[in-house]
């Protein structure tokens, strides 16, 4: 039988992913070991960071083929994006988008899209925060909108299996909903509905996602109420949102501690699992990794210390029979968001990923592998 595209990138994967498992075979895949529960397996993929050295993330070959052998799932990190995608109102620049879609096509990978509303102003483009909405301005703010997610559903058509429809609508710190430019016009419910009708009449293949980063610990309370409160009233009017991301960017405080599995912050976290599952929606982990900010400057204890907190935070959340789907938000340390978003006070560069910058499985790739062998098994979604 001649080898297809999908089998000479796995094969490329194995020859650079050096594993600790065995010095003379790349271990099994991560999405091999997710495929046999039931499960899926993916990441995040992005361009190069602008601080970065030439050729690392998807314009790198040996990163593309890391992500053909680990994953059965990429989604795209920045390029779907309000900011990437629409500078102007008038302007859509699929170009980026579009290059890892026909990429994905062609190594037999599926994906997810993200984001179609990212609700914090912040996160929206400035003509947008800017805009002034003028006579009609409920129609102005609805129109602008549906064009948006529109024009994006069609264009990626039903390759895009699962997206991210509205992300981060909850304020972590008081649990109720943000306010940005189209609340004066449409309010915050009445946009994220929005978002969520126009994207299942235009993407009626794919799963709809509200996707958000509470956690477990009592410091995430509020935000957990607020992403339920949030979900109960979207089901309650017939919205069409079909499952909830979990982002679990983990992490500790600056004590460097984690909090552990057992006690009241496992027992309050399965509660919420069981709230979400309750409604009818599925779960997604939608972009693991683990925040080292405050951990030791020692490699080892720094590795073992987010292999632990990935695989305590894994085998909790996988004993939901809804949650199908696994991907990390970057699968090697060099090209991770993290670097650049809360830096180490010695400014030694973070270690958020199972793999290193040299491609090599690091304790966090076995913690995610013994946790997938670990999991129930369930039918695939």
């Amino acid at each position: 039988m001649p080898m297809t595209r999908r089998d000479a990138l796995a094969a490329l994967g194995a020859a650079v992913c050096a594993s600790a498992e065995a010095e003379d075979s790349a271990p099994e895949p991560l999405r091999v070991l997710a495929e046999r529960k039931g499960l899926a397996f993916g990441s995040a993929v992005g361009r190069k960071r602008a601080d970065a050295t030439p050729a690392q993330g998807f314009d790198d070959p040996r990163y593309r083929a890391l992500l053909a052998r680990e994953c059965a799932w990429i989604v795209p990190e920045n390029e779907l994006k309000w900011q990437a995608l629409r500078p102007t109102r008038g302007e859509f620049r699929f170009e980026a988008a579009d290059a890892m879609r026909a990429w994905a096509r062609e190594a037999g990978l599926r994906m997810r899209g993200h984001t179609l509303l990212w609700h914090d102003p912040k996160w929206l483009p400035d003509w947008v925060n800017r805009h002034r909405f003028g006579a009609q301005p409920v129609a102005e703010a609805e129109a602008m909108l549906a064009e948006h997610v529109r024009t994006v559903c069609t264009h990626c058509g039903p390759q895009i299996a699962s997206w991210d429809v509205v992300n981060e609508s909850v304020q972590p710190d008081t649990g109720t909903l943000r306010d940005n430019a189209f609340t004066p016009h449409l309010g915050n419910i009445g946009q994220i509905e929005l978002a969520f009708r126009v994207a299942h009449e235009h993407a009626p293949q794919a799963q709809l996602v509200y996707n958000d980063f509470m956690t477990w610990g009592s410091h995430s309370a509020r935000h957990r109420a607020g992403v339920l409160e949030l979900l109960k009233t979207l089901t309650s009017r017939g919205v069409p949102v079909h499952a909830l991301g979990l982002q679990s960017h983990l992490g500790t405080g600056a004590d460097g501690r984690w909090v552990p599995r057992g006690g009241d912050a496992e027992r309050d976290w399965r509660r919420f699992l069981d709230e979400v599952a309750s409604m009818g929606l599925s779960l997604l982990i939608t972009e693991l990794d683990v925040n080292d900010r405050y951990l030791p400057a020692d490699v080892a204890q720094r590795d073992a210390a987010a292999a632990t907190m990935v695989r305590d935070y894994l085998d909790v959340c996988l004993d939901q029979p809804g949650l199908h789907t696994v991907m990390t938000w970057a699968m090697a340390d060099p090209v991770s968001w993290m670097q650049t978003w809360w830096p180490r006070a010695d400014g030694l560069p973070k270690r958020p990923s199972p793999y290193d910058g040299r491609f090599q499985a690091k304790p966090m790739r076995e913690a995610i592998a013994a946790a997938l062998r670990a999991a129930p098994s369930r039918p695939p979604a």
